[in-house]
């Protein structure tokens, strides 16, 4: 309880309101191990289908391109997903 109230107060409003909030992250990132093309493509499509109904989508898109996140999905895009568009957008 204390950690949610924690969280909501120094996270950035939107991140409050995101469909994955609370759910386990281990879909969004890729495993420190490494992982097979295919694993990494079931997980991507999990964690990409959570993203898809997702109320502030397009925030966390903003976020991770303005931060230069470089892994897991983010907006319901993947890290080379999302070098494709910068690469576009340059």
């Amino acid at each position: 309880m204390i950690t949610a109230l924690l969280d909501a107060i120094h996270a950035p409003s939107w991140r409050v309101r995101a469909s994955c909030r609370g759910v386990d992250g281990q879909d969004f990132f890729p495993p420190s191990g490494g992982e097979r093309r295919r694993e990494r493509r079931q997980r991507e499509l999990r964690a990409k289908a959570v993203c898809a109904g997702c109320p502030v989508r397009s925030e966390c898109l903003d976020a991770a391109l303005a931060n230069d996140e470089r892994y897991g999905v983010w907006g319901g895009l993947t890290d080379g997903e999302r070098a494709v568009l910068i690469l576009a957008a340059s």
